[in-house]
């Protein structure tokens, strides 16, 4: 048996980077949606994972700084691997959680170093305002909550 030495090992590897976010929604089944100031489209409240992160704990950490809710990530809901591409050098691995449903007249504290605005949004409007690479993570989440499931959602590019 010949010996490799564990740094190198682990420095072969594949790498990728991880994100989570959050689907909340108000009595009325309305989901938080957020618009970030750094790129096109909207998104859920959520973000990149710190280092040595768990997805839940980041998604917490993020929807807190997002708009200001502490939320306790229940049910993955889906698991969202977009390959490397349009400019990211490494594949994501998305995390997206329950986060439940926020009482009507809630507050939301926006974060105005990364986001220009919020709503909530119908479901049939919601899943356009998602980027491309992000098509169709939103109606496995809803599905995924409605049925009680976890959705894999792997996107595929050609």
């Amino acid at each position: 048996m010949t010996y490799v030495d564990p740094a190198l090992w682990y420095e072969q590897l594949a790498t990728f980077y991880g994100a989570a976010s959050g689907l909340i929604t108000d009595p009325a089944g309305r989901i938080l949606m957020v618009k970030p100031n750094y790129r096109d489209g909207w998104s859920l409240p959520g973000g990149v994972l710190e280092h040595d992160e768990r997805p839940e704990v980041g998604c917490a950490r993020e929807v807190l700084e997002e708009v200001g809710l502490a939320v306790r990530p229940g049910r993955l809901l889906v698991l969202d691997w977009v390959p490397a591409g349009d400019g990211r050098p490494r594949p994501f691995a998305s995390f997206l959680f329950d986060c439940g449903t926020v009482a009507a007249g809630t507050p939301i504290r926006l974060q105005i170093e990364e986001l220009d605005e919020y709503r909530f949004v119908e479901p049939a409007e919601a899943d356009g305002l998602f980027p491309a690479w992000a098509t169709g993570r939103l109606a496995a989440a809803l599905a995924a909550r409605r049925d009680g499931g976890t959705v894999y959602l792997p996107m595929f590019r050609s």
